[in-house]
């Protein structure tokens, strides 16, 4: 347990190092952290802020700062809710989503190059290792 708690360490301190870089891709200003909220707004489409928040498991404050940064970078907008006037359906830009996109595939790109030596049955069986692991992770109550 203790080698997996220290390789674990080790990836998710990769994986915040490739979260900066691929975020400075879509664009230079852009937090790492607000990379994950266009990556839902790709995957869902139009959101409310809360449902953002919700989705993410923070509060709307932090959400609402990172929403109003792409905003003022262009990467997402901001139009009436067509089921409540009051409330802000927020979705990508054009300029999102082509900057997004381009950032997608040139991480791709990157992690083909660096796995292209390995075994295609050892990286099925680690997708599938780290799938149980996420799966695992949503019964986390500590």
């Amino acid at each position: 347990m203790e080698a997996l708690e220290q390789q674990l360490s080790m990836l998710w301190r990769r994986a915040r190092s490739n979260s900066y870089k691929v975020a400075r891709r879509v664009h230079p200003d852009m937090e790492p952290a607000a990379y994950g909220l266009l990556v839902i707004l790709q995957r869902e489409g139009s959101m409310r802020l809360t449902d953002i928040a919700a989705s993410v498991g923070v509060g709307k404050p932090s959400v609402s700062r990172q929403i109003a940064m792409l905003e003022q970078l262009g990467l997402v907008q901001k139009e009436a809710d067509p089921l409540d006037g009051r409330a802000q359906a927020i979705s990508l830009t054009d300029a999102g989503t082509s900057q997004l996109v381009a950032a997608q595939t040139a991480r791709k790109q990157a992690f083909h190059q660096l796995m292209e030596d390995w075994d295609v049955e050892d990286l099925t069986r680690l997708g599938t290792l780290i799938a149980q692991l996420n799966n695992t992770y949503t019964k986390d109550n500590w």
